[in-house]
C-alpha cells in the first residue's frame, strides 16, 4: 500500500448519468477522468449488458455530452459531442449549435445524426425522427436558425465586436461558473430531424426549468418563470398536449415546483415546496394534484426529508438523477442523517428506504422494474450497481475498485455529542495514517458547505489525502445541516450562533476524545458556507494556529447586490436587507471582526465564482493585512464555486497544495 498524494483524484473515475434502455436490457453511463495534459475532464460512454452482465467503453472521443436513448427496433443512443474540431471552433466563436451523434450498441461507430442550430441543454426523443429540446434563447441570436450561410459570418462578426459591451436588464445578472445571463432563457422547442426545424414550445418570455415528457399520454409537463426585472422564486407547473398543441396551468406559483409525473387515475404526483414555514431551505412535500379541479392535497404527509443527495465528496462529476417516476411508483433519492438513500413511494403513499445506510446514492434510473445505481459505498469510490426490489446493491463494474488496493486509507470514527440545546450532533474522526498511539499529530477541522449539506463516511479526497500527511481530521454536521428534518437544518438570521457553538464544541469533544491529538496544532478550513464559518471562527477565537477560508462569505451587506443568488439568499438565510436591516447583517458579517483577528490565514477564491464573488475575497484580505495579521490570497482564475470539485485538474492540484502547505509551514 502506498500514501495517497495530492494528485491522485486525477486518476479516480467519476461515474454518473446511468439510463436503461427502454426494453431494459442495457444501462448506459458517462465515465470522466481527469485530463492534465489538457487541464479538463474526459467524458465517454459506457455500457452495462444487463443480461451478460458485462461492461464496457462505447466511445473514444473524450468529449460525450448527455445521452439519451432512442425509440426503435435496434439499441442505439443520442449524444452531443464538439468532437468534430470544426464544430467545437463554431461553438467556441459563438455559434449556437449542437452536434448529435447515434450510437449502435449492436456494433459500428458512432455517426453524425442530427445538427441542432441551439444550444442544446436537455433532449427527450418522441420518436427517431422528433424530440424536445430544452434550448437556451437569447434576443441576439433568437434570428440564427433562418439566417443563411452569409448572414451567419455577419451575425458572428456583430457579436464579437458586441462582447465589448455588456447590456443587463434583470436580476439575477449573471450565473455561477457562467457569464451574464440578463434576458437569456431556457426555451422547449419540437424538433423534426426530417425537415431540420424547431417549432417553439414555450414562449422566449418564460424560461423553462424542470419538464418530463409522457409517452403514453403525449404531454409535457414543465415548470417555468416569468422574469420581468426581479427573477421570481416562485415557479409555475404547465402542461402541454402535444396532440392539440395546447398548454393548461397546473399550478400558478404560491411556492416551487421540483417534479412532477402523471398517474394512471388521472391525477398528477407533484414535489412542492411553499417555503412558508422554513424559507429556501423548507423541505418539498409530495401532493396529488386534480388537473381538472386544480385541487392539490398533500400525499405522503409522513415524509420529511430532503430529496436527493446533499453528503458531501469530492469525488463526484457530471449530471445526477434525483427523482423518477415508474408507472404509478415515485423512487427518488433521499438524505436522512448523514446518508443518501434510494427510496420508493407506491401509488397509496407509503414510503419505503430500499437501501442501507452508510452509503451515498449518487444517481439511478429505473424502467419497468428494472433498476440500476450509481454509488459509493464507505471508503470505495463511485460505482454502478443493479438494485432488486427489496434494495439489495449489487457492483457490476469495477472502475475504482484498484483504490483501496493500492492506498493507504483512514476509516472515519463516529464521535457523537448533544450541544447545548440536547440535540445529538454527529461528527467523525479520521487517525492520521500509520498513527502510533503515545505520538502527538496535528489536526484539521474540516466545515462542509450550504449550510443546507451533510459530511458522511464516504471517501473525501481532501481528508483522505490529509490524513496520509499525518494529520488528525475532524469534521461533523452542525445545527443547519442536512438530514435532520427542517427545524434542525433552518439557521435562519442564526448564522455563527449555534452553529459556531457546535463547531467548538465539537473540537472540545474531539480533543478529549483523542489525546495524541496536539491542541497547540489545530487547523481549520472549510469552502462556501464552511468558509464563512471559517471567518467567523477566526474572528471569535485564537485556538486555531492557521486558517484556510475557501469560496466564503465575509460581508452580508455586499454579498446581497452582486452574486447570483444574493438578494434573494441574504434575507432568507441573514434575516434582513442592506435597508431594513443593515445593523443585522453586518453584526453577523465576519469582516466586523477582522480586528479580533491573529490567526494567519490563507483565502482562495475563483474569478468566476459568482456565488461568493471575488470580492468577498478581496475586502477579507485587505482588512486582514490592514490589522496586521499574516495572510495570503490565492486566485484561480477561469474557476467558479465548484473549484474544490470540479475545477479544472491542475487547479484542484494547486488548490490542495495551497492549504496543505499554509499548514505545514506552521508546524
Amino acid at each position: 500500500m502506498t500514501h495517497l498524494k495530492q494528485d491522485s483524484f486525477t486518476a479516480y473515475q467519476f461515474l454518473s448519468g446511468a439510463t436503461i434502455s427502454p426494453d431494459g436490457a442495457w444501462c448506459t453511463y458517462h465515465v470522466h477522468k481527469s485530463n492534465l495534459e489538457e487541464n479538463r475532464y474526459d467524458s465517454d460512454l459506457w455500457a452495462f449488458n444487463m443480461k451478460t452482465e458485462k461492461f464496457g467503453r462505447l466511445t473514444t472521443s473524450k468529449r460525450v455530452g448527455t445521452h439519451v436513448w432512442l425509440p426503435g427496433e435496434k439499441p442505439s443512443v443520442l449524444y452531443p459531442s464538439a468532437k468534430d474540431p470544426a464544430v467545437k471552433k463554431a461553438i467556441e466563436e459563438g455559434e449556437p449549435l449542437t452536434v448529435f451523434y447515434r450510437l449502435d450498441l449492436n456494433g459500428g461507430e458512432s455517426e453524425e445524426y442530427m445538427r441542432v442550430p441551439f444550444s442544446v441543454s436537455d433532449i427527450k426523443a418522441i420518436d427517431e425522427t422528433h424530440f424536445i429540446l430544452k434550448a437556451n434563447y437569447h434576443p441576439n441570436t433568437a434570428d440564427w436558425p433562418s439566417l443563411d450561410e452569409a448572414a451567419r459570418k455577419s451575425k458572428l462578426a456583430d457579436l464579437k465586436e458586441e462582447g465589448d459591451y455588456e447590456v443587463v436588464e434583470e436580476i439575477p445578472f449573471w450565473t455561477n461558473g457562467g457569464s451574464f445571463t440578463s434576458r437569456s432563457r431556457e426555451q422547449l422547442f419540437l424538433y423534426d430531424k426530417t425537415s431540420n426545424k424547431a417549432e417553439p414550445i414555450t414562449t422566449p418570455d418564460i424560461s423553462v426549468d424542470f419538464f418530463e415528457y409522457d409517452s403514453k399520454e403525449n404531454i409535457i409537463l414543465y415548470t417555468a418563470i416569468e422574469i420581468k426585472g426581479k427573477m421570481p422564486l416562485e415557479n409555475r407547473l404547465f402542461v402541454y398536449h402535444l396532440s392539440g398543441g395546447k398548454h393548461e396551468l397546473l399550478i400558478d406559483g404560491g411556492g416551487e415546483t421540483w417534479f412532477a409525473a402523471p398517474r394512471s387515475d388521472g391525477k398528477i404526483v407533484v414535489l412542492f415546496n411553499d417555503m412558508k414555514t422554513y424559507g429556501l431551505n423548507q423541505n418539498a412535500v409530495f401532493y396529488l394534484l386534480d388537473p381538472k379541479t386544480g385541487e392539490k392535497v398533500p400525499f405522503a404527509e409522513s415524509f420529511t426529508h430532503s430529496i436527493g443527495n446533499s453528503v458531501g465528496s469530492d469525488c463526484r462529476y457530471g449530471r445526477k438523477r434525483a427523482i423518477k417516476a415508474d408507472g404509478d411508483v415515485l423512487y427518488f433519492i433521499m438524505t436522512k442523517a448523514h446518508s443518501a438513500y434510494l427510496a420508493r413511494l407506491d401509488a397509496s403513499g407509503t414510503l419505503e428506504v430500499l437501501t442501507e445506510s452508510e452509503i451515498s446514492v449518487d444517481d439511478f434510473d429505473i424502467v419497468n422494474g428494472k433498476m440500476t445505481a450509481i454509488l459509493m459505498k464507505g471508503l470505495d469510490l463511485e460505482e454502478l450497481y443493479t438494485v432488486s426490489e427489496s434494495g439489495e446493491c449489487a457492483r457490476v463494474t469495477d472502475h475504482n475498485t484498484w483504490i483501496g488496493e493500492t492506498y493507504n486509507r483512514s476509516e472515519p470514527e463516529s464521535v457523537t455529542f448533544k450541544n447545548q440545546n440536547g440535540i445529538e450532533i454527529q461528527g467523525w474522526v479520521m487517525k492520521p495514517i500509520g498513527y502510533e498511539s503515545g505520538k502527538k499529530y496535528p489536526g484539521i477541522l474540516d466545515i462542509h458547505g450550504g449550510p443546507k449539506t451533510v459530511y458522511g463516511t464516504v471517501f473525501y479526497h481532501e481528508m483522505q489525502y490529509w490524513a496520509n500527511e499525518g494529520f488528525f481530521v475532524f469534521f461533523c454536521n452542525p445545527t443547519g445541516s442536512d438530514g435532520g428534518g427542517d427545524e434542525f437544518a433552518d439557521i435562519r438570521g442564526k448564522y455563527g450562533t449555534v452553529d459556531y457553538d457546535d463547531l467548538m464544541q465539537f473540537t472540545d469533544v474531539v480533543l478529549e476524545s483523542y489525546s495524541d491529538l496536539d491542541q497547540e496544532n489545530l487547523f481549520v478550513t472549510g469552502g462556501s458556507y464552511g468558509g464563512y464559518m471559517t471567518n467567523w471562527i477566526i474572528g471569535h477565537t485564537n485556538r486555531f494556529k492557521a486558517a484556510a477560508s475557501q469560496r466564503s462569505i465575509a460581508n452580508w451587506t455586499t454579498e446581497f447586490g452582486v452574486t447570483d443568488i444574493g438578494y434573494f439568499f441574504v434575507p432568507d438565510q441573514a434575516g434582513a436587507d442592506p435597508w431594513t436591516g443593515y445593523d443585522k447583517l453586518w453584526d453577523s458579517s465576519p469582516l466586523k471582526y477582522a480586528d479580533r483577528i491573529k490567526t494567519p490565514t490563507l483565502l482562495i477564491h475563483s474569478d468566476q465564482d459568482y456565488r461568493c464573488w471575488i470580492p468577498e475575497a478581496y475586502q477579507f484580505f485587505t482588512a486582514l493585512k490592514y490589522f496586521g495579521v499574516e495572510a495570503r490570497l490565492c486566485v484561480f482564475k477561469g474557476e467558479n464555486h465548484e473549484l474544490s470539485r470540479s475545477g479544472k485538474p491542475k487547479h484542484r492540484i494547486r488548490r490542495l497544495e495551497e492549504i496543505t502547505n499554509w499548514f505545514k509551514m506552521r508546524l
